[in-house]
């Protein structure tokens, strides 16, 4: 039975539970409760950690030509965007992350940021750290609203695939809000393997992580107390071409 317009509360926890299940809903129902909190003191976070294969081949087989995919090398160049913390994406540059920017005669339509080398990150304390020399981590992949659904993000892929395969690389690691069903889901067509899973808590200066792998469990309050957790690729199947993400993206 649907549910009655007059109830818009009951309607938005039903498409929650479809799309997330019981227990990220009840996270995200958590988190929206911390975020409330004055001062924005509190928040959580829950994120879901996968490796996207690093081969040859093209993704769009010739379409979206009218989407150039550039890079651009400093903050300053960067065309207006999303909003993000400030002094984040300053310190990304620092760090020494490649910026994509997808653009067409309208202007900029998304973006997807390159660290060879892991990745801090930005929303809370913590490093990902990377055991293979033939891993990459790639972050914020962003689609203007109007352009989601369309070539963008497959553009942007077959870009930074390019990138990072004439590096060495053969296995792009990245995190995703388990929040984002809509994230996951382009993610998941990509054909991607799940590396583990891990919440943040923090409240004032206090902040608490449980993963999925080590060091599991971690508390701090100090800026420079900061969790590393380590990916490894080295195990994972090597794929000889981007034939069987194409095949994925075309489902």
């Amino acid at each position: 039975m649907a549910l009655s317009p007059q109830f818009p509360l009951l309607q938005r926890l039903a498409a929650s539970l479809r799309q997330l299940g019981w227990c990220d809903s009840a996270w995200l129902a958590l988190a929206r409760l911390l975020a409330m909190m004055p001062g924005g003191r509190c928040a959580l976070y829950r994120y879901q950690f996968v490796a996207q294969a690093v081969a040859p081949g093209s993704l769009c087989r010739g379409r979206g030509q009218s989407i150039a995919v550039t890079p651009c090398l400093a903050e300053a160049d960067l065309p207006p965007g999303p909003e993000r913390r400030p002094g984040a994406l300053r310190e990304r540059y620092r760090q020494g992350a490649q910026c994509l920017v997808a653009r067409n005669k309208s202007g900029m339509l998304g973006w997807i940021w390159l660290l060879r080398h892991g990745c801090q990150e930005d929303e809370v304390r913590a490093r990902y750290a990377l055991a293979s020399k033939q891993s990459s981590w790639d972050l914020d992949v962003w689609v203007h609203p109007d352009q989601r659904g369309g070539l963008v993000f497959a553009r942007l892929w077959e870009e930074a695939n390019a990138v990072l395969y004439a590096q060495g690389v053969r296995w792009s690691c990245s995190r995703i809000s388990r929040f984002n069903r809509a994230s996951l889901g382009a993610h998941a067509r990509l054909g991607t393997h799940a590396l583990g899973t891990a919440t943040f808590l923090r409240c004032g200066r206090w902040q608490w992580m449980a993963a999925s792998l080590p060091p599991y469990l971690h508390l701090s309050r100090r800026p420079d107390d900061i969790p590393c957790l380590d990916f490894d690729t080295s195990r994972l199947p090597h794929y000889p071409s981007l034939e069987l993400t194409c095949r994925i993206l075309k489902q």
